[in-house]
């Protein structure tokens, strides 16, 4: 079992790991968990598991193909309230279900910023944008704890299942505060913890990238968001990851709970895919 140790060396082994898995699954248009048949995932999945983790109907018609790998644990965008015209920043913005989502919202006159660390997500977005002829949407290379963004120039925020991605989720903090503009908003999914998990989970690399181990326990995680300057947090969607993962991802939850000697209670009610909204200061 690779071990994820908290150092700043190991930190950035866990961003080389991540960055190079994320890549095969674009690759490959396979799951968070692994190459799979289709798109049944530990963080979302087919077209059924993308309505059941919130995505409508009208919202997955139309959408350029393979742009929804089923790597969601939520539907952030449609909690966002974007109007005709505004910029949005879409964190982790992979092959670009959110950020072509955001830009039915916005329209022709808005604009949306998509941030992916990973070239092959990125060359899929771009591909998908071309082809479609999506003219208000492009997608940066970078990393989220430091955005190719200018200074107050986003009126909304968004990211699915990323932030716990990363190692540094301070840094993501303060620079989503930093991009937004005096009175933007940020809506997010990601998973967060309502208790501790077992150290064997925890230190399992594996998990991190299967969007598990690095997840913050669930007032860390607001701690964060408000130490950045953002403010009225509030969780818009709380689901159960752990009973979501089973169902979804039922053979990697079992190789995963042998693997580190966990029981399913360990994971089932602790593990949580929040949507949380925030707002910076006008």
């Amino acid at each position: 079992m690779t071990r994820v140790d908290e150092t700043t060396q190991d930190a950035e082994g866990v961003v080389a790991e991540v960055r190079e898995r994320y890549g095969r699954i674009a690759e490959t248009a396979g799951s968070c968990c692994g190459p799979t048949t289709k798109a049944s995932t530990c963080c979302g999945g087919d077209e059924a598991m993308s309505l059941q983790i919130g995505y409508g109907k009208k919202d997955l018609a139309g959408l350029p193909e393979g742009a929804d790998l089923g790597l969601g644990c939520g539907a952030p965008v449609a909690l966002l309230e974007l109007k005709p015209g505004e910029t949005v920043l879409d964190l982790g913005s992979g092959a670009g279900i959110d950020a072509f989502l955001a830009a039915r919202e916005v329209g022709p006159s808005g604009r949306v910023i998509g941030v992916d660390m990973t070239p092959q997500m990125l060359a899929r977005a771009r591909r998908s944008a071309a082809t479609t002829g999506h003219t208000n949407v492009e997608f940066r290379e970078g990393r989220l704890e430091a955005l190719p963004v200018e200074d107050g120039s986003v009126d909304a925020v968004t990211s699915n299942c990323v932030i716990n991605l990363v190692p540094d989720k301070a840094a993501v903090f303060r620079e989503v505060a930093r991009v937004l503009k005096p009175g933007g908003r940020m809506v997010v999914a990601d998973i967060v913890l309502d208790a501790p998990l077992p150290e064997a989970v925890v230190q399992d690399l594996s998990a991190w990238v299967g969007c598990i181990s690095g997840a913050m326990r669930r007032d860390e995680y607001i701690d964060l968001v408000e130490s950045s300057g953002l403010e009225s947090v509030e969780a818009l969607r709380d689901v159960d990851q752990g009973a979501a993962m089973e169902v979804a991802a039922p053979e990697q939850t079992r190789e995963l709970l042998e693997r580190t000697g966990t029981r399913r209670e360990d994971l089932v009610g602790r593990v949580r895919s929040v949507t949380f909204r925030a707002v910076k200061p006008a």
